[in-house]
Order: C-alpha cells, then sequence, then structure tokens
C-alpha cells in the first residue's frame, strides 16, 4: 500500500511538470506569433539619413531566366592580327607600344630586318630574283616571236616571273632603311602584344592584334541541362567583377548572335552569343556573370533585389503598413534576372515594400517595434 502511494504521488508530481512545461511554451509561441505581427516604427527622420525607397507592388512581365557565367571578346571585324611578312630581328617603330596603346590606321609599328642573318637579306634577295625573272620573260617573249622557244617552255618562264613579282610586290613597298615595316590597316588599341624590341621572328608569327572595340560579344556557356530552355533565349543582362553595376544588352544595342546546338569537343557546356555596343566600361576579356532572358512571364510580381533580407536561409521583405510603421513579411523568391527577383509568394498587389534601407528598417526592428495593440 506505501508503495501505491508513492507511485501515485511520484505520477502527480510528473504531470504536473509535464502541464507546466506546455503552458510555458504555450506562452512562448504566442509571444514569438505576437512579436511576428507586431509592427515596427520607422520613422521619417530616420528614412531621411538613409538611402530610403519603397515601391508599391504591382504585377508585370518578367523574363525566364537563367544564371550562367561567360566572358567579353572583340566582335568579329573588330580586331585584326598583326603577323611577321618575312623573317627577321624585329624593332620597334617611332612610338614604343604597350597593351591598352592607341594607334592609328597606316601606322607602322614595327620593322624585320634579316640583313645581319646568315640566310641574307630576304628583300634584297627578292628584288634579285625578281629582276632576273623579268629579265628571262622579256628576252622569252622575243625567242617566242621568233618561235626559237616552245609555247610550254615560254609558260614556265613566264609563272617562274610571276612568282617572283608577286613576292617582290609584298615586300617592295614596305621597305625601309630599318627593315621590313608592318603597319596596322586600322585605329584602335593593341589588345595583345607578342613580341619586343629585338625578338626574332619567323614568317607568318604574330606580332600583336589590334581591337577598335567598337562592338563586343557577350558569349555565356550553359550547362547541357538547360538545352530545351535554350529556344526562348532573346536577351541577356550581365555583371563585372569590378563594378557593382548590371548591364543590359537591350540598352547597348545588343543583339542574339547564335546558340550553339551541341557542346564543343571536349567540353560539357554550349555557347550562346551576343554582339552588343561597347560604351567604353566593359573591357574585353573580362569573365562575367551572365543572366540568360528567356521567355516572358505575365502578372508576376517582382522587386529588387535590394528588397530582400536572409535570417537563417528564410528570406524577409518589409511591408509598409502606415506612414511610419511596417512589418517584417517571409517571401519565397524565385528567379532573378540581376536587378529583379520574382516572388512567388508571401506578396499580393497592392502592397507597399521597402526597396531599399532594408537593412536599417531590420535594425530599427530591435528597438523599434510598435507594441501590439498600438493603434493610429
Amino acid at each position: 500500500m506505501k508503495q501505491f502511494f508513492c507511485l501515485l504521488v511520484v505520477c502527480l508530481v510528473l504531470l504536473a511538470a509535464c502541464n507546466n512545461n506546455h503552458s510555458e511554451h504555450h506562452e512562448e509561441t504566442l509571444t514569438e506569433t505576437e512579436h511576428e505581427h507586431e509592427g515596427i516604427f520607422f520613422s521619417a527622420e530616420q528614412a531621411a539619413r538613409t538611402d530610403f525607397a519603397v515601391e508599391t507592388v504591382e504585377p508585370g512581365t518578367f523574363c525566364e531566366v537563367i544564371r550562367t557565367s561567360g566572358q567579353i571578346l572583340p566582335a568579329q571585324g573588330d580586331e585584326v592580327t598583326l603577323v611577321a611578312p618575312v623573317s627577321g630581328i624585329v624593332s620597334l617603330g617611332e612610338t614604343r607600344l604597350t597593351d591598352g596603346g592607341a594607334v592609328k590606321a597606316s601606322q607602322r609599328l614595327f620593322y624585320i630586318s634579316s640583313k645581319n642573318i646568315a640566310s641574307g637579306d630576304l628583300v634584297a634577295k627578292s628584288t634579285a630574283a625578281y629582276r632576273k625573272a623579268r629579265a628571262d620573260y622579256e628576252r622569252a617573249e622575243q625567242l617566242l616571236a621568233d618561235r626559237i622557244v616552245s609555247q610550254k617552255e615560254f609558260d614556265q618562264i613566264r609563272l617562274a616571273y610571276e612568282q617572283a613579282k608577286a613576292e617582290y610586290d609584298a615586300l617592295a613597298p614596305a621597305e625601309s632603311a630599318k627593315g621590313v615595316a608592318v603597319s596596322t590597316p586600322i585605329s584602335g588599341y593593341v589588345t595583345s602584344l607578342s613580341v619586343g624590341e629585338g625578338d626574332y621572328v619567323e614568317t607568318g608569327q604574330p606580332l600583336a592584334t589590334i581591337s577598335q572595340t567598337r562592338r563586343l560579344m557577350l558569349r555565356a556557356e550553359l550547362s547541357q541541362r538547360y538545352y530545351n530552355r535554350l529556344k526562348g533565349v532573346r536577351s541577356a543582362n550581365f555583371t563585372v567583377p569590378y563594378d557593382n553595376k548590371t548591364y543590359e544588352l537591350g540598352q547597348l544595342g545588343g543583339r542574339l548572335l547564335s546558340v550553339g546546338k551541341a557542346s564543343a569537343t571536349g567540353s560539357a557546356l554550349i555557347p550562346v552569343t551576343f554582339e552588343f555596343d561597347n560604351n567604353g566600361a566593359v573591357v574585353p576579356g573580362s569573365y562575367v556573370e551572365v543572366y540568360l532572358l528567356g521567355a516572358p512571364v505575365a502578372d508576376a510580381i517582382t522587386l529588387p533585389l535590394s528588397a530582400l533580407t536572409e535570417q537563417q536561409g528564410l528570406y524577409y521583405v518589409y511591408v509598409q503598413i502606415c506612414d511610419e510603421e511596417f512589418e517584417r513579411r517571409e517571401v519565397t523568391p524565385g528567379a532573378d534576372d540581376g536587378e529583379r527577383v520574382m516572388i512567388l509568394k508571401g506578396l499580393e498587389a497592392g502592397e507597399r515594400v521597402v526597396t531599399r534601407g532594408a537593412v536599417q528598417v531590420r535594425m530599427a526592428s530591435a528597438s523599434g517595434t510598435i507594441p501590439h495593440g498600438h493603434s493610429h
């Protein structure tokens, strides 16, 4: 009987403790719920001291976005590569060249001389060969008229003359006291300098690359899993690593050049290429973050990316209840285009949301919360 009585007492104590814990948990839940719905006070004076803005939510058209990476390249036709017309020793022109330096059309950038090379001066050899071939050709014309040489022999002599003349014509106009001059056919900027003073080069070896940089290309590399969505791609936005600005191809005269139908050999990525005007702010060769814009979504609710705040993996915005009262609201974000993000859940049309200064409102919530039941 005594044991039964002790057991009953223990059960009553445990039951009382359980009820107490449940009550405390219930009170905490109510407190958290009430706190979530409490207004946040953020005065007009506080807003005036920071970069603050509010936007009314309005449904609109939003383009489907595929986020990837890419590179800025010179546009085709806006770039030329200068090569060595002969083998020899390089000397630079009157203007010292550097990467990024400006050059003008017809400016002589390099001289190549083979005068002090064991194989001999190529220009002198070409000139001598041309003069001999021309003399042989002129003599053969007379002999052909007198039927002393056959037509076949004459044709071979004429061929040798034409070959010697073509080589001479290619070198003679560029011949100077310093050697064979290499000029740029376009005005622009040196984007790649491959040789220096005193270097030896072979015929056909690259010397420098000149770019007009009037047009640029954006080449995006896309995973194959997006292949079925490529047919909807029409334009793109991109961000560069050296500033925080998002560039829109639509505002840069951009157009879609091509969408790869297959990945390059040895690559698992599919290329998507655009062309756009160079406004001087984008550096060719830069690696960029790309937002491919595809099929439009009608009646989409979007906000600037600056409106979102993140806490423990959840995303929130601050909704304006009245002039100086705000409410924190959890939302579900969707795709973004580098500037705006689509809100899938948590907002309705007509609500006013903080788009700049959300962090300041969040900080004010720690000290400026309006007590529950506050009236206006």
